[in-house]
């Protein structure tokens, strides 16, 4: 069905030709799930993009084939492209909330493949399609979130918007770029389960790109590893994951975090040393629903229902639970961004900061990255150029990036680079407090294990706190000294890692554990 050879990919831009992509080769049989796994840009999101007929066609050289069912993508018509994207081939990106549209409905959005490729269908029934297609991706109250614009849903559930609509046509081939990056293990359990589904019942080939190497292994049945653009191994996934031939795919499966008991994790004191940083009491929140009509009493759905917890100086404290459940809501109370209803707040730091989830919409896309990071300096009051430029130059070092990104903008950046830029942004002032909500969910495993391993070094040297929000299990366990569980607003358990992950008391809990997988299982 479809048969890449010799792709590749320059960018013309620039003084000097940049590939992005080399010598690519994939070969995919109606019905089949490959995974593309490498760190961030190795071309996996370039690959999916020329896949899937997106690429710009100035500034780029293209070379090879892209063969769908025997029609070139690189060559056809710009009409028939354009009649095969979202019909025959789909993608689900990376972040939802750049690719919905901020002021239009979601259910407006998640229709829009059908009035182009379906005009046939009337509205009612293109309603009841989209309804359909949200409920199948786990949304609850599908009519709400049908009226609901993009900003009025969490992070997992945008995600899960942005699955529907590339769904809801059936395509023959769905690409999916990190269309798990913003969920939960719950959801990402559920999600997996409705791809397997879509591909047993429709015979839907599914290109799976990840970085999240436990989540390929449950998925596909064949792996093609990227490194600079070119393939460096693929292969049965069985055969790739547990004997892999090239250094850099053991590099690569090495920096999986582990989830055994006994390991370092769990053997960190579960109260901390320190005195207390960060005291939440019993705090409050609910924000008003939408109105149906004008004469329509206005309800307020309780976010927040009496959450209480405590941050030690020099203590991690892993946040965990499923999408919508308050995690995120709690970080903005914390750091006076939202107003509780009641409750109170104590922290006894200065500049507490925070990593937010999304990297792309947390950067200003109309400034250099240099002048990102300068700018809390610049707020602060530190007036010589020279030593705001050296202080951002060496930030970038420490979240790994070169001192040529400096003088780039966002947009030139892939999702990871952009997600270390928002870690250094906030590390700049040197906090006490930090707060990461998502701050490795963007991130490749050997990235995101440096990162991990750059907030460590700095708890130590610092003294620095960190209230550790994810919805990956794995990486809480090893960042964490305690860890909380959330559920629809509430704290339903909370302890040691050791005692949450080995012998936890909620069903939920258990829930939370099962849908991780830390056996590694496969799905399906």
């Amino acid at each position: 069905m479809l048969d890449v050879t010799g792709l590749n990919l320059e960018f013309h831009d620039h003084l000097i030709p940049e590939t992005v992509v080399r010598d690519f080769e994939l070969h995919m049989e109606p019905g089949e799930i490959v995974g593309l796994v490498g760190e961030s840009g190795s071309g996996k999101s370039m690959t999916a993009l020329a896949i899937a007929g997106l690429l710009s066609r100035h500034d780029m050289q293209k070379r090879g084939k892209i063969l769908f069912e025997g029609e070139d993508i690189l060559t056809c018509a710009r009409s028939r492209l354009r009649a095969l994207q979202g019909d025959d081939i789909a993608m689900i990106f990376q972040e939802p909330m750049t690719s919905l549209n901020p002021v239009l409905p979601v259910g407006w959005q998640v229709e829009e493949a059908l009035r182009i490729h379906r005009p046939e269908m009337d509205r009612e029934e293109r309603k009841r399609r989209a309804l359909q297609m949200l409920s199948d991706v786990e949304l609850e109250d599908a009519e709400r979130v049908y009226r609901a614009y993009p900003h009025q849903l969490s992070g997992g559930m945008r995600q899960r918007v942005m699955i529907a609509a590339a769904m809801i046509c059936e395509p023959r081939l769905l690409i999916a770029d990190e269309p798990t990056t913003a969920l939960d293990v719950t959801i990402q359990y559920q999600i997996v389960r409705l791809l397997l589904r879509i591909n047993r019942e429709k015979k839907t080939a599914i290109l799976f790109i990840s970085h999240d190497l436990s989540l390929v292994r449950r998925l596909c049945r064949r792996v093609v590893v990227m490194q600079g653009g070119g393939i460096v191994e693929s292969g049965d996934a069985e055969t790739v994951f547990f004997h892999p031939k090239e250094p850099y795919t053991k590099k690569l499966i090495a920096a999986i975090p582990r989830c055994e008991k006994g390991e370092e994790g769990g053997e960190q004191d579960a109260h901390g040393g320190g005195r207390t940083l960060l005291e939440v009491s019993n705090v409050r929140i609910g924000f008003a629903q939408e109105r149906r009509s004008l004469f329509e009493k206005r309800k307020i759905r309780p976010v927040l229902r009496g959450v209480s917890l405590t941050l030690r100086e020099g203590e991690v404290l892993g946040l965990v639970g499923e999408s919508g459940c308050g995690k995120s809501t709690l970080a903005r109370v914390i750091l006076g961004l939202e107003r509780q209803d009641a409750g109170s707040v104590s922290h006894f730091s200065e500049h507490p900061q925070m990593v937010f989830q999304d990297p792309y919409g947390s950067l200003n896309p109309a400034r250099k990255v240099g002048w990102i990071l300068e700018e809390p300096l610049r707020i602060r009051g530190v007036r010589a150029p020279r030593e705001r430029r050296e202080k951002a130059l060496s930030m970038l070092q420490k979240v790994g990036l070169g001192p040529e990104i400096a003088d780039r903008y966002p947009r030139q950046l892939s999702g990871g680079q952009r997600q270390r830029v928002c870690i250094g942004a906030a590390l700049m002032l040197e906090p006490k407090l930090l707060i990461a909500d998502e701050a490795v969910s963007a991130l490749d495993v050997t990235v995101q294990d440096q990162i991990l391993e750059l907030l460590l070094s700095l708890k130590e040297e610092m003294g620095l706190s960190v209230l550790f929000i994810s919805h990956d299990m794995r990486v809480v366990y090893r960042m964490s000294d305690r860890v909380l569980v959330m559920r629809d607003g509430q704290i339903v358990e909370q302890g040691s890692v050791e005692q949450v992950y080995f012998a936890p008391c909620h069903p939920y809990t258990k829930r939370l554990l099962e849908a991780a997988d830390l056996g590694g299982k496969r799905a399906g």
